[in-house]
């Protein structure tokens, strides 16, 4: 067997837990399979060097910025290939360059496009374990990028992909995928297996688990991926096309304090002005999320979305930079202290009331809805932030998601 294993910062935090996941890929090798491992930085060696960053150029160029942060990767990589030489086995550290993981050309939040695995092969044929760096790639520059935050999961599903691997699995410093934050909500119980949907839909809304283009790549593919912990043995949580588990009405609750609300007043009511707005937006790269447009009044209409809290500002100088142009809006206001709750699950495509039975529950718990966006599995609702946790209580006990 194939077998690609990704672990996470906190996993290989410090010499004693990169000797822990040194020993637990000698286990998958000693009995006869190949196996590649992908890393992320240190603990929180990314944050450390983004604040490094900021103390010498607040306003470093985001290719830079991929030059410094693809060194957290290499350091761990190296130091796991030498801690899995110090046991005895055979092992290769590669970078994105070494690879080659081949990306778009945008620095900070590249997409991959090709993996080259020749490189892989040969060692994989030698017999050693190939450790290789997550989060980062290479343009057609030959310049270094980064994946955008989570980046490792998507490399670790790429390389399964693109190696054809018998099992894909994302070590992580929790037992597997929740119905909710355990931290939030401690009655929260572990899911034996989720669908790709659930899971993409989950990922998308705050839940940190899984980075969500990851699982979207997983679905491409049919990558099958499990989640567990790197800290102990016990089982994890499978994530794929179909769910043998009774058909929950819901399977998840996620939130999100990454959150802010845009409200645009006063636009002309006519044929292209929601096209002119969300263009701008988009061509800064800004992903817009919950858009409600309001009913014509006087001739002129309301429009309000959100966007997460680090696109805000650019959200904020790109809407004001066309205010008086091809917007003329009468008003731009913009509210931060907002977040989203979300109950997910693939069985309320056959079961109506789902959004009146997560109303009722933070009606009861006295908490005010703002806003609200829906798919065909998925309920979020937009509140005060200050509201997160008795929110995710109050709907994750609603719908007796407890262990």
């Amino acid at each position: 067997m194939l077998i690609v294993k990704k672990f996470g910062g906190t996993s290989v935090g410090n010499t004693e837990r990169i000797f822990n996941v040194a020993k637990r890929c000698i286990e998958d090798y000693q009995k006869g399979n190949q196996v590649v491992v992908v890393l992320s930085a240190m603990g929180k060696q990314t944050d450390v060097l983004l604040d490094m960053a900021k103390e010498v150029n607040p306003k470093a160029s985001k290719r830079e910025l991929d030059m410094l942060l693809t060194t957290g990767e290499q350091t761990s990589v190296a130091l796991m290939a030498m801690a899995l030489d110090s046991l005895g086995v055979p092992a290769v550290s590669l970078n994105a360059f070494q690879v080659a993981m081949h990306t778009t050309t945008d620095y900070g939040n590249a997409r991959l496009k090709r993996i080259d695995t020749q490189r892989i092969h040969f060692e994989l044929d030698n017999r050693r374990i190939v450790v290789v760096t997550g989060f980062q790639g290479i343009n057609k520059y030959d310049d270094y990028t980064t994946l955008g935050r989570g980046g490792s999961d998507t490399t670790a599903v790429a390389l399964a992909a693109a190696l054809h691997a018998d099992a894909c699995e994302i070590y992580t410093d929790v037992d597997g995928v929740f119905t909710a934050d355990p931290r939030i909500v401690p009655s929260a119980r572990k899911l034996s297996e989720i669908t790709y949907d659930e899971m993409l839909e989950l990922a998308s809304l705050g839940a940190g688990v899984l980075h969500n283009r990851s699982v979207e790549m997983a679905k491409k593919h049919g990558v099958q991926l499990v989640v567990r912990s790197s800290l102990n043995t016990s089982e994890g949580t499978v994530v794929k096309e179909e769910s043998k588990m009774e058909k929950m009405l819901v399977s998840g609750v996620a939130t999100d304090k990454n959150v802010a609300q845009f409200a645009v007043e006063g636009l002309e009511n006519k044929p292209g002005v929601a096209f002119k707005l969300f263009q701008h937006l988009a061509n800064h790269q800004v992903n817009v999320d919950m858009i409600i447009q309001s009913v014509e009044h006087n001739g002129t209409q309301d429009i309000c979305f959100t966007v997460t809290e680090d696109m805000a500002e650019v959200a904020l100088e790109t809407l004001e930079r066309h205010r008086n142009t091809s917007l003329r809006c009468e008003k731009i206001t913009i509210t931060r202290d907002v977040a989203k709750v979300s109950v997910v699950g693939a069985g309320m495509m056959s079961n109506p009331g789902v959004a009146a039975k997560m109303f009722e529950a933070l009606y009861d718990a006295g908490i005010n809805i703002r806003q609200i966006s829906t798919s065909e599995i998925r309920v979020t609702v937009l509140i005060d932030e200050k509201y997160t946790e008795d929110a995710a209580q109050a709907v994750h006990e609603a719908f007796s998601l407890e262990k």
